[in-house]
């Protein structure tokens, strides 16, 4: 085969590949989760997983409206599921509300002398008026962010316990060699139009 012809056929099939070769690193993943999740092996193949699920969310992001809305579906979740393996217990609505807080707390000392519709916010700008806006402000992004992480945590633990993991890889694989075999998704086999 010419590398043209072979560059063509892995166009022609991008959703199928990466489907197969997420459903293959999910089911290694979960093996070695099962055999031994203090190994180097299993957080080598963790790092493996974040950087190819971000490979698949890119494709998936410039590509979707080539694919079947199942097989879409699928590339989504696998790519989320292995992103977001590693990730599970970082809190990052912490450390976004302290950013915010300090950017606002930056921001509140430039006011000094500034007015909005003929108010004076000179006194945001200093001394604990600024500490407590600042504060707020931090405030309601961590809940807001804390609920969004609370629901990403959630379906990231859910979908990443080893037997869902392994079970989602072997649907991932399926779904691959059934449209490898041009039945255009596993849903098809089954008369589902999706």
């Amino acid at each position: 085969m010419a590398t043209d012809d072979i560059m063509s056929w892995v166009d022609g099939n991008v959703p199928q590949l990466i489907l197969l070769l997420g459903g293959l690193l999910a089911l290694v993943i979960a093996a070695y989760y099962v055999k031994d999740k203090e190994s180097g092996k299993y957080k080598a193949l963790m790092v493996l997983g974040v950087i190819f699920g971000v490979l698949m969310a890119v494709v998936a992001a410039t590509r979707y409206n080539q694919w079947g809305n199942f097989t879409i579906l699928l590339v989504v979740l696998a790519a989320f599921t292995l992103v977001i393996r590693p990730f599970r217990e970082v809190h990052f609505a912490v450390i976004i509300a302290a950013m915010i807080m300090v950017l606002v707390y930056v921001y509140l000392g430039g006011l000094n002398g500034a007015e909005l519709v003929g108010v004076d916010l000179t006194p945001l700008s200093q001394g604990w008026p600024r500490v407590i806006v600042a504060f707020v402000a931090g405030s309601f992004v961590y809940m807001i962010l804390h609920f969004a992480e609370a629901l990403v945590t959630g379906i990231g633990k859910l979908m990443n316990l080893w037997p869902v993991l392994a079970a989602f890889g072997v649907i991932c694989i399926a779904e691959s060699a059934a449209m490898f075999l041009g039945y255009g998704s596993i849903l098809n086999l089954f008369g589902i139009d999706f």
